[in-house]
Formats: C-alpha cells, sequence, structure tokens
C-alpha cells in the first residue's frame, strides 16, 4: 500500500474513532501534505517526530511574535528572546505529543505500519 492509500485509510480510521476532525488534521500537518511531504497523520507519527515538529513550529512562530508585538519594544536580548522561544517550543511539543500519544492509545489507534487497506479499515479500529 503506497503513502496515499495508507493516510486515506488512517483519516478513515481517525474519522471513525470521533476525534476531532482540526485534531487529526491539524493545519501544519495539511501544509507538509500539501508541499509533498509524506508525514503521517499526528496519532500515527511518532512520538519524538510530533514533538519535534510541534516545538519547532510553535516555538518560532511565538517566539517571532513575542519578539515583534511586545519583547523588542522592552529592549529584551535577542539571546534572551531565543532562549524563552526555545523552552515555549519544547513545552508544547511535549504537551502536543503527549497528547497524541494518549489518544492514540485510548482510542485504540493501530501503529502506522498496521494500517490495512481501506476496504478493511472500518473493521480494523475494533480490533
Amino acid at each position: 500500500m503506497n503513502f496515499e492509500q495508507r493516510r486515506e485509510a488512517a483519516l478513515a480510521l481517525l474519522e471513525q474513532s470521533g476525534i476531532w476532525r482540526s485534531n487529526y488534521r491539524p493545519p501544519i500537518v495539511q501544509l507538509l501534505w500539501r508541499i509533498g511531504v509524506d508525514a503521517p497523520p499526528p496519532h500515527f507519527a511518532s512520538f519524538l517526530a510530533n514533538f519535534a515538529l510541534n516545538g519547532t513550529y510553535f516555538g518560532g512562530i511565538w517566539g517571532c511574535a513575542m519578539w515583534f508585538a511586545l519583547w523588542s519594544g522592552q529592549g529584551m536580548p535577542l539571546s534572551r528572546a531565543t532562549l524563552l522561544a526555545c523552552v515555549a517550543g519544547l513545552a508544547f511539543g511535549l504537551a502536543t505529543a503527549a497528547y497524541y500519544r494518549h489518544s492514540a492509545r485510548k482510542h485504540g489507534l493501530p501503529s502506522w505500519n498496521d494500517i490495512v487497506a481501506p476496504s478493511t479499515a472500518a473493521t480494523a479500529i475494533h480490533n
């Protein structure tokens, strides 16, 4: 099964699980799919992949927003702002990776490699 088929089967499982669509199709992952990156939905990605992706984008965006909105006007050194953005990214990445791991286990989702073809995806969630 190729990546697109596996992703569609995974999305079908997630839809059937009752997890909110916005949780299993976050904007950052949809952006990766649009630019051609073969990333699994977050509930099927590894803890480390979720940690790195979510921590990096959140820390970068939040840090830049805080720098331009507040910190530069307060005269905060760039090194301290960078450190704070990294700490925020680490915290956010850890929290989101833990959420996705917990949610996948709670809903009994299979691993990415164990996803079955779309025709049998409906029965896989009950195993």
